[in-house]
């Protein structure tokens, strides 16, 4: 008999909004996951893609989420930190405690700042108001083009295009291609501002992959992996949701009209850097989903 789905809940911080990055942007993705199978044929994931119901108060599946059923929560975090309330940040913790696993995102500045309540995951992620870099010399923006948006904002490119990526040896499984020459995928989505993940103290933590600004050449960490010791789900922590977005993937299926940076088509005429993205994805529900060693 086959193993029942994983339950995989991809889950934005802010209200169903047409005009912003609500999880209806985000749809590719949920496709993607949907359709991998297992060596039977059978549905390998359940996915469930929402919003958040309201902001003035706990989410009735966030808040819930150790006890919903639910083996992977994909945080997208597109609030300005009105995001997660308490009781939402207090669930998280006590799922992926339980053993969940968890994939946390946001983006540039201070889009997505309410994660900062989610212990050592939300700890990685610095932004300008909340939790900024403690080395005050990278208070600097790299994108200078899109004057309003300050640090952290590391440019890897034009939306719509792709990044050379610098994947940290050993090679994580969550950048395993065996048909690639190195081993590991060498693309994923570009995106002109991307926010910031600082290096774990935690043990059984580390960057796994970087990426290099188009703007200045600064080096800037992609994505912090957590191994999920002691019990704990497995985690990463990702610098921008635009590395999952429809958006990033295929510029045609548009963005809320508050974009406005140049686009360019680099996903759409290499298949190679498509595939590499839709295998990070892959390999990330994978790797979220296998159970821990304690």
């Amino acid at each position: 008999m086959s193993p029942a789905p994983i339950k995989i809940l991809l889950q934005t911080t802010i209200v169903p909004t047409d005009n912003a990055w609500s999880i209806a942007r985000f749809g590719q993705l949920a496709k993607l996951l949907a359709a991998q199978v297992t060596e039977e044929g059978t549905p390998r994931y359940h996915v469930v893609a929402r919003d958040r119901c309201r902001v003035d108060e706990p989410d009735p599946v966030l808040s819930t989420l150790d006890s919903s059923g639910f083996d992977q929560l994909w945080l997208f975090a597109v609030d300005f930190g009105d995001g997660l309330t308490t009781e939402d940040c207090a669930a998280i913790l006590r799922f992926h405690n339980g053993g969940g696993g968890l994939m946390i995102t946001r983006d540039h500045m201070d889009l997505g700042s309410s994660i900062c309540g989610l212990g050592d995951i939300g700890g990685v992620h610095y932004f300008h108001t909340h939790n900024p870099n403690p080395d005050v010399a990278a208070h600097v923006r790299d994108d200078l083009d899109t004057t309003h948006i300050s640090w952290p904002n590391f440019h890897s490119g034009r939306n719509g295009d792709y990044q050379l990526i610098i994947p940290i040896m050993p090679i994580h499984p969550v950048l395993f291609d065996p048909a690639s020459p190195t081993g590991a995928i060498r693309h994923l989505p570009s995106h002109p501002h991307e926010g910031g993940v600082l290096t774990p103290n935690e043990r059984g933590a580390r960057i796994i992959v970087r990426g290099q600004s188009k703007a200045s050449g600064q080096m800037f960490n992609i994505a912090a992996a957590f191994e999920g010791l002691a019990g704990a789900g497995r985690a990463i922590a990702q610098s921008t949701f635009h590395h999952f977005a429809d958006y990033n993937w295929d510029v045609r299926a548009g963005a809320p009209t508050f974009v406005t940076e140049p686009t360019g088509d680099g996903l759409i005429r290499n298949p190679q850097a498509l595939a590499d993205t839709h295998r990070y994805a892959i390999n990330l529900a994978a790797w979220l989903g296998a159970r821990t060693r304690s």
